[in-house]
């Protein structure tokens, strides 16, 4: 059983920066790709970022390119996501999500793993 736990949101003002960490326990996880979702009230979990385990390659969402960059540290099994000049439309619940495999999907239902969300609140 894999189990990934967020940490690191909270309350920032407009142009500030939050860091999100997913610790990913259970099952080895080394062809994988880890995703962060977003989720705000009454809109549908989006896509915001994605890494693969083994070589790194990254891909992000439109809206958060430039500004936000993820990252990952195989030993220590976490993933972070480092979010730069943030404005109150990046205001949501971040999910950590894990699928086996190299693909890529920007859809929600396609990963297999989801941790319990961090509030990311930012105020204008």
């Amino acid at each position: 059983q894999v189990q990934l736990v967020e940490s690191g949101g909270g309350l920032v003002q407009a142009g500030g920066s939050l860091s999100l960490s997913c610790v990913v326990s259970g099952r080895a996880f080394p062809s994988s790709t880890m995703g962060w979702f977003r989720q705000a009230p009454g809109k549908e979990r989006e896509f915001v970022a994605a890494i693969h385990w083994s070589d790194g390659n990254t891909y992000y969402a439109d809206s958060v390119k430039g500004r936000f960059t993820i990252s990952r540290d195989n030993t220590k099994n976490t993933v972070y996501l480092q979010m730069n000049s943030l404005n109150p439309e990046d205001t949501a619940v971040y999910y950590c999500a894990a699928r086996y495999g190299l693909d890529v999907p920007r859809t929600f239902y396609d990963y297999t793993y989801w941790g319990q969300g961090t509030q990311v609140t930012v105020s204008s």
